[in-house]
């Protein structure tokens, strides 16, 4: 009777055995995570988030989007996907979405992105442009309240010194998605000069200006990027203002955008002289460090 005990209670457990090695067999994993290590990213304020892009078979599937607080920290770095989505996956990529997005595809706002090798990829800003070459140079200048009135209360990125006045900037094109944008820190506020893509245009904003007309064109499509800060000031500062001492900015901007503050891509800064002079030409430097990371599946 032991012995017929003893078969028995081993029988159960092989029959335990077989049903726990069936169950795995017919419910396998449906998803794998995609874990993001990402340095440099920005609050993006309340009407924008990120949402990171698999590439597979050419097609982008979302991983999922997540925000970033004042410290740099992100809300979530991990991403529960489709397994066979994620082991086909070819590259990984970084948007900027509206929070309230009815579009299920990605925006033009790429930001970063990097193929996978073996099972992570790292990641940079490729997709919006390559600014190994960035250069910058400008004037103070007021050219919206007549010659050699309040001089040093504008900034021009024009290189006057030639036969015809030529742009300041040498930037890339930039993808679809992005814009540029001029900024002057004023006792440690940064206020715009104005967005724009073309180096050798009107920017598209003169809030600050005066009341005479900038001169006539002098770039391919207008005058230059440029502002004179004259009227308006924005709270805590008074204009006109002599912007000696402070800092120039040309920083990269996510387009659309709703948040006043500059983006944290300023490929160009330099720090304005102290008792600057007008219509001397200044120089601006790079400033390469830019937000990146890996991704790992």
């Amino acid at each position: 009777m032991k012995s017929i005990k003893n078969s028995g209670i081993a029988l159960i457990a092989l029959l335990l055995i077989f049903a726990s090695c069936r169950k795995e067999v017919i419910n396998p994993p449906t998803t794998k995570d995609i874990t993001l290590n990402l340095t440099g990213l920005t609050n993006l304020g309340s009407d924008f988030v990120y949402e990171g892009w698999i590439i597979v078979g050419g097609a982008p599937k979302s991983t999922g989007t997540f925000t970033v607080d004042d410290a740099g920290v992100m809300s979530k770095s991990s991403f529960s996907v489709a397994i066979e989505d994620v082991d086909a996956a070819t590259k990984f990529v970084l948007t900027i979405e509206p929070k309230v997005d009815a579009d299920p595809a990605p925006s033009a706002t790429k930001y970063l992105a990097g193929d996978f090798a073996g099972n992570t990829a790292s990641l940079g800003i490729g997709p919006v442009g390559d600014f190994s070459a960035a250069s910058g140079e400008y004037i103070l200048a007021t050219p919206t309240d007549g010659m050699m009135t309040n001089e040093t209360s504008g900034i021009w990125w024009v290189n006057p010194t030639g036969a015809a006045p030529v742009n300041g900037l040498v930037l890339p094109a930039l993808s679809a998605g992005w814009k540029y944008e001029g900024w002057v820190v004023i006792n440690g506020q940064p206020v715009s000069t104005g967005t724009f893509t073309n180096t050798s245009a009107t920017d598209d904003s003169d809030t600050y200006s005066g009341p005479n007309s900038l001169p006539a064109p002098n770039g391919a499509d207008g005058f230059f990027p440029g502002e004179d800060f004259l009227m308006n000031a924005p709270s805590g500062l008074s204009f006109p203002t002599d912007i000696s001492g402070g800092k120039a900015v040309i920083s990269v901007e996510p387009y659309p955008d709703t948040n006043p503050k500059p983006f944290s891509l300023k490929p160009l800064v330099g720090d304005i002289p102290a008792g600057g002079m007008d219509h001397v030409l200044y120089q601006m430097g790079q400033n390469l460090d830019f937000p990146s990371g890996s991704v790992m599946r």
